[in-house]
């Protein structure tokens, strides 16, 4: 099962974004936060804003877990270039970010759980750890007896979201293959991230 503890949307409503750019999330109609307090939205510090930055990046990938997330960013400092760009190319390489990509789950939540359900295989090989690091070239292939669930078939028709270019798919033999690292530009994301503000924030 998903570790989210809580509904999708209200993520959506704390921060004031449709996140996946979902019709159904409550933020078209009420832009401002939940609870009683919600409108009272003032202009945030250097730090709020940072931390507002960090909170919709973990957010986006179904809501990372805190400790998750920081061990991205510190191997992303390790690693030679832009750090930014590296965190969302460590970040795009999951195996459950890859699933919602390729279209097989309709959200980042659906496909942590597609995943960790035992459905999906990489170079032939069932793997169940939606935090699985793809490489360039690896294959990505729905097991055979999971092709015809339903919720993947709504997923693949969806309308609401493009494949990206970094990577190629095949919906009616249900796979697909991870071609290249994304660069921050080719991410398809429905709000503006940054990544250099969740940098700054860690590096305080």
């Amino acid at each position: 099962m998903t570790k989210r503890t809580e509904s999708k949307y209200k993520i959506n409503r704390r921060l004031g974004a449709n996140l996946w750019g979902r019709a159904k999330s409550p933020v078209n109609k009420r832009e401002y936060g939940p609870g009683q307090h919600g409108q009272r939205r003032k202009k945030p510090s250097d730090y709020g804003v940072q931390l507002m930055a960090k909170q919709k990046l973990k957010g986006y990938y179904g809501n990372i877990s805190e400790k998750s997330f920081y061990k991205y960013y510190e191997e992303a400092v390790r690693r030679k270039g832009d750090t930014s760009e590296n965190l969302i190319e460590i970040l795009e390489r999951r195996l459950d970010a890859v699933i919602y990509r390729m279209k097989f789950a309709v959200t980042p939540f659906a496909a942590r759980q597609f995943v960790s359900h035992g459905h999906v295989m990489v170079n032939g090989q069932k793997v169940n750890i939606p935090s699985f690091l793809v490489k360039d070239g690896d294959e990505i292939e729905v097991r055979e007896k999971s092709k015809q669930i339903a919720v993947v078939l709504d997923a693949a028709q969806s309308t609401e979201r493009d494949i990206p270019e970094y990577m190629e798919v095949d919906h009616r033999a249900m796979k697909g293959k991870f071609l290249r690292a994304p660069k921050l530009a080719d991410v398809p994301y429905p709000v503006q991230m940054d990544p250099n503000l969740v940098v700054e924030f860690y590096s305080r």
